[in-house]
């Protein structure tokens, strides 16, 4: 045992204790004032979705600026006039020929303006304000970028995030029922954008007690957000021209940037990457132009930072000669779609509401717990998301493959993955390790002659974007200080990695009171669910009992600041366990003397651990026995909390995915798209033929299956609104019976399921079904309007008493 249960509090987790009425020794009856227990949290999510345009290029948008574009016509002028080379119009030609059917991911759609009804015409005129809170502020600068004339007919040009939130606009403004409408135009602030891809966010909080049977809640709520964003942009296909102008919009969940679109950005600058993909930031924002620069600065500062990891390899080891693939000064890396988990706490809130307990106590207390859970991430990776890739010979240059994991671990740990990694990939010949030259032709002749394959990657999102910053020796990111984000930031951005007015990136981040008006935090380490009924409800469930559990440690007396020190190598001992993951790297080193006892503690629960050959002083643990320990540290220090959650289920599910990947979410989303593809083993096949099916199995097999998912969702709410009559406004009496046509409503929601299941669209039942869907979303953000209100009066009783 690790620590002392009746160990003397003393500090600043003793005072935090005392404020919130841990004090003594812990007994069943303090687990119940445990901050995200069951009766006491609430979720929310964002979804960064996928979107594409098919069509021809001679219809399409993307297609249509490229060759508009002044980069496009003055390549083509200098390779006439003999000025450069013929590659860059080549390859831009190869990515413009495409067939009536070509999918152009993340372009824009347009249509005429008369397609627009008088309220969609309002809500878009009010979105172009250079300021919504100023109605005299007038048009925003750019606004001319979205209009231009064609046959004596003014045109308007759109992102397809925006575009859903004027579907909705049209929606809420063609005669629908009062009550509908009040719905519509509530949820119109949903609809954002994040970076390239549409970004919609909760409805509501959905609460995660057992009435909202736990993690369900928030996976039905993601469920029916993603439907309804479907419906919207069927809507918007037809209600607004595209299909009859040769554009269908699409929608669905993929985690990685489209092969076409990276292909794209090798041949284009940066800026005009920016013009093509950079989101104006529509919606959302009162000042949207201001929000567009911050993102092109995101854009800017990445792709820099990049650029700049060269350097630290170098510094590193890894790069031995000058021979290197520079990265594109664009990066895609912004184009990564996930979904982010928030939980909040109630408890917190109302302490936070009371006085005594301040900005600085919630700080402390919220690195502590954020430096516990993740020790704890490796539980969630391929077993509940995933983001499966191919990577071939060729792509093995560490400065492509590594992303941005020199700004993420130490050297050491940077090290050490990159030699296990080309390990596991068997990058050898006659036993002497080897990777690509540049030169494609040569690295693929050098492949198939010695038969090597590259690898397979679990989840490569997590390398390909920045997902956390790592401390420095002068600031520390999670010492409990108020502030220390920003320090990190300047420090940084003196360093070329990141930018002082970029949000802290953190795989958990904490969400602060005073900011978010809610205490809590935020899982950003999720890429891509199979099912959202099945790997996001548990993995809601999972970072609910993770961030109780990491309180109990904490106002326990069982970790404290000590227990985890602030340096960058302790903070990249225990992320690079995380990445070796991602990775599926077998093992993972650890410092004997490690001053992370927490992480020390979890080792010595692990088997098959033995002391290193190649790294004296260190210990070889393998990723699969670690993730074992967790949960034997789990069910040993957590018991209580087990029985509090009744989680037995939920960690005997999480056990069989560590035991056998197949059940996992990288299992099933592997096996889509090998089906799709004919192929046995991911190795079996070539990079772009596994990633290229990997992206038509996302927005065809995968995206049907989410949509009857969340048609299983609203059947059993219909059977509810049929038993019991309870959408909003008392619509059950009069509306229901107009909307459904004298059917049954159960008899409705079977036929939309049939149809989907049929067809693959939902084309015919769609009028009828999104205004059903709109007020089945309503009762449920009544309900957790009403749920939240019952857990404030329990928590009034039990806090203070």
């Amino acid at each position: 045992m690790l620590f002392d249960t009746t160990m003397m509090q003393a500090g600043m987790e003793g005072r935090l204790a005392g404020k919130m009425g841990f004090e003594g020794v812990w007994n069943d009856r303090l687990v119940d004032l445990l901050p995200f227990g069951p009766d006491d949290a609430t979720a929310g999510s964002e979804s960064e979705l996928q979107v594409a345009v098919m069509g021809s290029p001679e219809s399409v948008d993307l297609p249509l600026r490229i060759r508009d574009s002044s980069f496009y016509q003055n390549v083509a002028r200098r390779t006439v006039a003999g000025d450069t080379s013929s590659h860059t119009l080549l390859e831009l030609e190869r990515y413009l020929q495409a067939g009536p059917d070509a999918v152009w991911e993340n372009s824009w759609v347009r249509f005429p303006l008369t397609r627009l009804n008088s309220f969609a015409r309002h809500t878009l005129e009010r979105d172009l304000l250079a300021d919504k809170s100023d109605p005299a502020s007038g048009r925003r600068k750019d606004s001319a970028d979205f209009f231009f004339a064609k046959d004596g007919e003014d045109w308007l040009r759109i992102p397809i995030s925006y575009l859903l939130k004027l579907s909705l606009a049209d929606l809420a403004g063609s005669g629908v029922s009062a009550e509908v409408r009040k719905l519509a135009e509530s949820f119109l602030g949903h609809f954002l954008n994040d970076n390239t891809s549409p970004e919609t966010f909760s409805f509501y909080p959905a609460p995660m007690n057992e009435a909202f049977e736990g993690g369900r809640g928030i996976a039905r709520e993601t469920s029916q957000r993603f439907l309804l964003s479907q419906l919207l942009l069927d809507h918007a296909n037809e209600r607004f021209g595209l299909l009859d102008h040769g554009q269908r919009a699409m929608i669905y969940f993929a985690p990685l940037p489209p092969a076409r679109q990276k292909r794209l950005n090798e041949i284009i600058p940066d800026a005009h990457y920016r013009e093509l993909f950079m989101n104006p930031c529509l919606s959302g924002w009162d000042r949207g132009e201001a929000k567009k620069e911050y993102m092109g600065l995101c854009h800017r500062m990445l792709s820099r930072s990049q650029l700049n990891t060269i350097a630290k390899l170098r510094e590193s080891g890894i790069l031995t000669n000058n021979l290197v693939v520079l990265p594109n000064t664009s990066n895609t890396c912004l184009a990564n779609n996930g979904t982010h988990i928030s939980l909040g706490s109630k408890r917190l809130g109302e302490l936070m509401r009371g006085g005594d307990f301040g900005a600085a106590d919630e700080k402390y207390l919220g690195d502590l717990v954020i430096k516990i859970v993740e020790h704890f991430l490796p539980l969630f990776v391929g077993t509940y998301s995933a983001a499966p890739m191919r990577m071939d010979f060729e792509d093995f240059h560490p400065e492509k493959a590594l992303g941005f994991l020199p700004h993420e671990l130490d050297y050491t740990h940077l090290r050490m993955i990159w030699r296990r990694w080309k390990k596991k990939a068997k990058l050898k010949v006659c036993g002497r390790p080897l990777t690509p030259f540049g030169p494609p032709l040569m690295d693929r002749t050098i492949a198939r002659i010695f038969g090597l394959r590259g690898d397979f990657i679990p989840d490569f999102r997590l390398l390909d974007y920045m997902t956390t910053l790592m401390s420095t020796h002068r600031c520390a990111a999670l010492d409990g200080e108020v502030g220390n984000d920003l320090r990190l930031k300047r420090d940084l951005a003196a360093m070329g990695v990141f930018h002082e007015s970029m949000s802290t990136y953190l795989l958990y981040k904490q969400r602060s009171f005073e900011v978010m008006g809610f205490s809590g935090f935020e899982g950003r380490f999720y890429s891509l669910f199979d099912s959202l009924e099945e790997d996001m409800r548990p993995a809601a469930r999972l970072q609910q009992f993770l961030s109780a559990l990491a309180c109990k440690l904490v106002l326990g007396g069982r970790v404290s600041r000590s227990s985890i020190p602030d340096s960058p190598e302790v903070e990249s001992e225990r992320r690079q366990i995380f990445f070796a993951t991602a990775i599926n790297l077998p093992t993972f080193f650890v410092r004997r003397d490690s001053g992370n006892a927490l992480l020390l503690d979890l080792v010595s629960r692990a088997s098959r651990v033995r002391g290193s050959h190649r790294y004296p002083g260190t210990l070889r643990v393998h990723v699969q026995e670690y993730r074992m320990a967790l949960l034997d540290f789990i069910e040993s220090e957590g018991r209580d909390v087990i029985e509090l959650f009744g989680a037995g289920d939920l960690l005997r599910d999480l056990r069989a995915r560590i035991t056998d990947p197949e059940r996992g979410a990288g299992g099933k989303l592997t096996r889509r798209i090998l089906e799709h593809a004919g192929a046995r083993t991911p190795l079996a096949l070539r990079a772009q033929e596994f990633n290229m099916g990997a992206e038509e199995v996302y927005r065809g097999e995968l995206r049907r299956s989410h949509l009857a998912e969340a048609l299983d969702y609203l059947l059993e709410d219909c059977e509810t609104v049929k038993n019991f009559g309870c959408l909003p406004a008392q619509f059950c009496r009069t509306g229901l019976p107009a909307l459904l046509g004298g059917r049954d409503i159960m008899e409705f929601a079977r036929e939309a399921r049939t149809e989907l299941k049929r067809t693959g669209e939902l084309g015919g039942c769609r009028p009828v079904l999104i205004q059903l869907l709109l007020l089945v979303i309503g009762m449920h953000s009544e309900n957790a309007r009403l749920s939240g209100q019952k857990m404030g009066k329990k928590h009034d009783a039990s806090v203070y008493s």
